[in-house]
C-alpha cells in the first residue's frame, strides 16, 4: 500500500533526539513513510540514523555530503516523498506529531492544497520564550501576508503539509531558514488553497540547540520582497509509486 503521509525530517547534529522523533512519529496511526535527510551531522547523528533504517521498514535515510541547509535539505526530501501529503517536521521535539490529524483535515476534505500549523492560534499548551523572537516572527508573518495578500498568523511554522503533486511542482531555491517565506510567496502566486490550524508548541531555548537566529530573521525579510515579484517555475512532479 502506498504511503497516505510522507514525513520529511530535515536533521543536523540532533543526536540527542532524532530517535525520540522517529519513535512519536511512528506513534501516529496512519500509513505513513519517514523521509531523513541528515544534513551533514558531525555528532554521531548518522550513526543513529542507519541503525534506525535497519530496524524501520518505513524509514529511508538520505545523508548530504556536508552541511547545505535545511532548505536544501528539505527540496532533496521533497523529491524522494512518495506519499499523497507530505508534512516537514524537525527532529528538535519542539512539535507533537499527535497533531498530524488536524492538519490533514482540510486536505483530506478537498478544501485545501497545503495547511500551516500555526503556534498562535491554538487553545493547546505552549512554552513561554523569547518575547522578541516573537515579535520578529510576527513582524515576517505580517510583512509576509502584506506580499502576499494571504492572512495567515504563523508564516514561520515548522508544520506545514502539502498535497505531494503541489510541492513537487514548484522550485525551490532557498538553502536556509528562508524556505518559509519562500514557498509562502510561491503558494500565493500559484494561488493554492491555504488552510491553517492550531497547534501545540514545546519550544526550546538556544542552550538546548535552537538554531534559526537574526541573520535568518534578514534573509527572510530579502525572500519576502524577493519572491513577491519573482515568477514561479513550475516542475513535473514525480508520478505516483506503483501499488505493489
Amino acid at each position: 500500500m502506498n504511503p497516505k503521509l510522507s514525513v520529511v525530517i530535515p536533521v543536523y547534529n540532533e543526536g540527542s533526539t532524532v530517535e525520540e522523533i522517529v519513535r512519536r512519529v511512528q506513534a501516529v496511526v496512519i500509513t505513513k513513510e519517514i523521509v531523513i535527510v541528515d544534513d551533514g551531522s558531525t555528532d554521531g547523528t548518522r550513526d543513529r540514523l542507519k541503525e534506525i533504517e535497519q530496524q524501520e521498514s518505513n524509514v529511508r535515510v538520505i545523508l548530504q555530503p556536508y552541511n547545505m541547509g535545511k532548505g536544501k535539505a528539505l527540496r532533496t526530501g521533497f523529491a524522494a516523498a512518495r506519499g499523497d501529503y507530505v508534512i516537514v517536521q524537525d527532529a528538535d521535539l519542539e512539535y507533537d506529531p499527535q497533531d498530524y490529524a488536524k492538519l490533514l483535515g482540510p486536505l483530506e476534505r478537498g478544501h485545501a492544497d497545503a495547511v500551516y500549523g500555526s503556534r498562535f492560534i491554538t487553545t493547546q499548551e505552549h512554552r513561554v520564550l523569547y518575547f522578541w523572537h516573537s515579535l520578529g516572527n510576527k513582524l515576517l508573518t505580517l510583512l509576509s501576508n502584506m506580499a502576499t495578500d494571504l492572512n495567515l498568523t504563523d508564516m514561520e511554522t515548522c508544520y506545514k503539509v502539502f498535497r505531494r503533486e503541489l510541492i513537487q511542482s514548484i522550485e525551490l531555491e532557498e538553502d536556509r531558514f528562508g524556505f518559509e517565506p519562500e514557498i509562502t510567496c510561491k503558494l500565493a502566486r500559484v494561488r493554492a488553497r491555504v488552510y491553517e490550524v492550531g497547534i501545540a508548541y514545546y519550544g526550546r531555548t538556544y542552550e538546548e540547540g535552537k538554531k534559526i537566529g537574526m541573520r535568518d530573521g534578514f534573509r527572510a525579510l530579502w525572500c519576502i520582497l524577493k519572491y513577491t515579484f519573482k515568477p514561479v517555475r513550475r516542475l513535473q512532479p514525480n508520478p505516483p509509486p506503483e501499488t505493489p
